[in-house]
C-alpha cells in the first residue's frame, strides 16, 4: 500500500514528522521574526503581506531540502507526486485555514458590529459601508473557492496516481495473489478505495492540526471576554478548556461505541466478494452460481448487513444526540456574558466562529468515523495481500469465518 508510492515509507513518515518539527521550531524560534507585517492590511492584500509571503517561500525551501534528499537516498519512482505531491495538498490545506482565519480576524468582528449599529441605531451606517463589507467577504471568498478547485483537480490525479502504483505493485506479484479470497476485487476496487480514502482522511487530518494552530492562539485571545463558565465559574482560557474537554468526551464516547464496526465492515466485504465471484463465475460455467449456492451466499450478505446496521445504528444515536448538543453548546458557555452584555454582536460571532473551527478539530474522530472503519476494512483486506507477497501468516481476521 505504501511501498509502491512512498519510498522506504517507514523511515520516510518518520522523517516526515522530525523535518516538519525542526521546520516549526526554526519558524517559531526566530524565522519567523525576519519579516513582520507592520498595521492591518485590507482585502486581498492579507494574502500578500511579508510575513504571508515570507512563509510560503519558506515552507517550500524546506520541502526542497526534503525531497531532494529523499531522491537522491532512496530513488523512487513515484517520488515526485508522492513527497512534491503531498507537499502541494499540505500547502493548499494550510492556505484554506488561512482563509478561515483572515475572515475570522479581519473581516467577521468588524462587519457584524456594523450590523448592530445598524440595528441598534447607535451610530448612522451607510448603505455603501455594508455592501463594501460583503464585497470584502466575496473577495476572500473567491480567493478560497480558486484554491480549493485547482487542489481538488490535482487531488484527484494524486489519488490516481497512488492507485496506479499499487495496482502495478500488485499486478507484479499476481500469480501468488490470485488464490486469495477476493483477489480481483482487492486489485481493481481497494486500490481505488483506499488511495481516495486515505488522501481524504489525510487532508482532513492535516486540516484539523493546522486548524487547531490558527485558531487556538485567537479562541485564548477571545476568552478574555468571557468572563465565566456555567457551574465552573471563572477560569483561565475558559474557551479553550470549554472546547478540549467537550470534544475529547464525545470523541472518546463515540469511539467506543463503534470500536465493533470496523470488523464487521472487513467481513462485509468479503461476503459481497464471494458472492460476486460465484455469479461471475457461473457467467462462463453453468455448474457454478446454482441457485442453492447463490442463495446461501446472499443468505450471508443479509445477516452481515443487518449486524451492521444493527451496529451503526446504536452509534448514530450516540453521534447525533452528541452533534444536536454541539450546536447549542456554545451557547451554553456564553449565556452569562451575553446577558451581562459583555461582548458586541462581532465579538459574538468571532467567538461562535473560532470556536466551531477549535470543537471541528478536536472532533475529527467523529465526524470520519465512518469513513475510518470503512479505510480499516480495506487496509486490513490489502494487509492479507501484502501477507501472501512476503510468505507471512495471514492475518488473523482473514483466517475466521464472517459469522465470528
Amino acid at each position: 500500500m505504501f511501498v509502491s508510492f512512498f519510498p522506504r515509507p517507514k523511515l520516510f513518515f518518520l522523517s516526515v514528522l522530525l523535518w516538519t518539527a525542526l521546520a516549526m521550531a526554526v519558524w517559531y524560534g526566530f524565522a519567523g521574526q525576519f519579516f513582520v507585517t507592520e498595521g492591518k492590511p485590507y482585502g486581498l492584500a492579507n494574502f500578500v503581506t511579508p510575513t504571508a509571503l515570507w512563509f510560503d517561500a519558506y515552507f517550500w525551501i524546506w520541502v526542497g531540502i526534503f525531497a531532494a534528499f529523499w531522491m537522491w537516498f532512496a530513488p523512487h519512482p513515484w517520488a515526485g507526486w508522492s513527497i512534491l505531491g503531498s507537499a502541494l495538498i499540505l500547502f493548499s490545506s494550510y492556505f484554506n485555514v488561512q482563509v478561515s482565519v483572515i475572515l475570522n480576524t479581519a473581516w467577521r468582528g468588524p462587519f457584524y458590529d456594523l450590523i448592530q449599529a445598524a440595528l441598534s441605531k447607535s451610530r448612522p451606517v451607510t448603505i455603501k459601508e455594508v455592501y463594501d463589507g460583503i464585497l470584502l467577504f466575496a473577495s476572500f471568498a473567491t480567493v478560497g473557492i480558486v484554491v480549493a478547485v485547482l487542489a481538488a483537480f490535482f487531488i484527484s490525479h494524486y489519488i490516481f496516481r497512488w492507485r496506479t502504483a499499487m495496482n502495478d505493485y500488485y499486478v507484479a506479484n499476481w500469480p501468488r495473489l490470485r488464490t486469495i479470497e477476493g483477489a480481483s476485487q482487492r486489485v481493481q476496487e481497494d486500490t481505488m478505495r483506499f488511495a481516495s480514502t486515505m488522501e481524504s482522511l489525510g487532508v482532513s487530518l492535516v486540516k484539523a492540526i493546522m486548524t487547531l494552530v490558527a485558531f487556538l492562539p485567537l479562541l485564548a485571545v477571545l476568552s478574555r471576554n468571557v468572563t465565566e463558565l456555567p457551574l465552573i465559574g471563572a477560569i483561565p482560557y475558559s474557551l479553550v478548556f470549554a472546547a478540549v474537554i467537550w470534544s475529547l468526551l464525545g470523541t472518546g464516547l463515540l469511539a467506543l461505541i463503534g470500536i465493533r464496526l470496523p470488523r464487521i465492515e472487513f467481513f462485509n466485504q468479503r461476503v459481497e466478494a464471494a458472492y460476486r465471484k460465484e455469479l461471475v463465475l457461473g457467467e462462463d460455467d453453468p455448474a457454478r452460481a446454482q441457485p442453492p449456492t447463490l442463495n446461501e451466499l446472499f443468505n450471508n450478505v443479509r445477516t452481515n448487513y443487518f449486524r451492521l446496521y444493527l451496529n451503526f445504528m446504536y452509534f448514530n444515536v450516540g453521534r447525533y444526540v452528541y452533534l444536536q448538543t454541539d450546536v447549542i453548546f456554545p451557547y451554553i458557555l456564553l449565556a452569562p456574558t451575553i446577558v451581562v452584555g459583555a461582548i458586541t454582536f462581532g465579538i459574538l460571532q468571532q467567538i461562535l466562529s473560532a470556536f466551531s473551527e477549535v470543537r471541528t478539530s478536536f472532533q475529527y474522530f467523529i465526524n470520519s468515523w465512518s469513513t475510518i472503519v470503512e479505510l480499516i476494512s480495506i487496509y486490513q483486506r490489502l494487509r492479507g495481500f501484502e501477507a501472501r507477497i512476503h510468505d507471512e501468516a495471514l492475518p488473523s481476521i482473514e483466517q475466521q469465518p464472517s459469522a465470528a
